[in-house]
Formats: C-alpha cells, structure tokens, sequence
C-alpha cells in the first residue's frame, strides 16, 4: 500500500507549519532573554538571570531537536521515502503521520526499536 499523494500533501503543510512556529518561538524567546539582560543587580537577580539562560538553552536544544526531526521529514517527502517505517519498511498508518507528521516509525516499529532498546540497556 503506497502513502496517498493527499495524506503526503497535509504532512508536508503541517511539517512546514510546525518548522515556522519552531523558529517564531525561538526567536520570541531570544527576545525576552535579550531584554531582561540588564547586567549588575544583586545576588539574586544574577541567579535569576542564570535560570532564564539555562531555561532558554534547553528549549533551545529541543526546539533545536524538533526542528531536526522536520526537516529531517521533509527531505524524506522530497526523496520519496516519506510515510514508511525504518524499522518495518510498511507503511506509517494515516493517523499517526497526521498526528506526528515526522515520525519515522509506525506503532509496531516504534514496539520493536522500545523492546530492542530495553534488551541492550541492561
């Protein structure tokens, strides 16, 4: 069963859309670290600043994941291989590409790669 040009066509709007809000938080974020950079102030408001700049730097770092996993999905819709599983070579189900549009994974490989996870983790 081949993936739908349809269901190919939504994923990749929303691929493009999720990629856009990715960037516009960033960017939103760096803003609000960028004004509340007054420098001096008391011991307490440095520590305050230290929290906001490790806060901003992991969502960086996940924003910066995600961000990876879209375009990551989008090179996929352009190379043809787009909505089929790396661990089962079948078909990603409709459903689950709506809702996780880069998933790389059906639900029965996403089962596989977790049991062959935990087995080596031991």
């Amino acid at each position: 069963m081949a993936i739908s040009e349809k269901l190919v066509s939504e994923c990749r709007h929303r691929l493009l859309q999720t990629k856009q809000d990715i960037l516009n938080r960033v960017k939103e974020a760096r803003l609000n670290l960028d004004q509340n950079e007054e420098k001096g102030g008391d011991e307490g408001d440095q520590t305050v600043r230290v929290l906001a700049e490790q806060e901003f730097l992991s969502m960086h770092e996940r924003m910066r994941g995600q961000l990876m996993e879209v375009e990551s999905a989008l090179a996929r819709i352009e190379g043809g291989t787009f909505g089929y599983c790396e661990e089962t070579e079948e078909p990603i189900e409709p459903e689950r590409l709506l809702a996780i549009p880069w998933t790389r994974l059906s639900i029965e490989g996403a089962e596989i790669r977790e049991s062959m996870n935990k087995r080596y983790a031991r």
